[in-house]
């Protein structure tokens, strides 16, 4: 006897699938470390206060 299959699940499931693997490809393309983004802010700041410790009063 054949088993039965709700398609309404299958059709759920096919969905998760490809958004996990959308997220995945995201996460290659964008994705940066906690670590990362609080180096890169940091080395902005430090740079502002480089650019606006040299700054010529007008």
């Amino acid at each position: 006897m054949a088993e039965l299959v709700n398609l309404r699940n299958v059709r759920k499931n096919k969905q998760r699938v490809e958004d996990e693997k959308h997220a995945d490809e995201n996460r290659i393309k964008f994705g940066r470390t906690k670590a990362e983004k609080k180096i890169s802010a940091a080395l902005n700041l430090l740079n502002e206060k480089k650019l606006d410790g040299n700054k010529r009063e007008s």
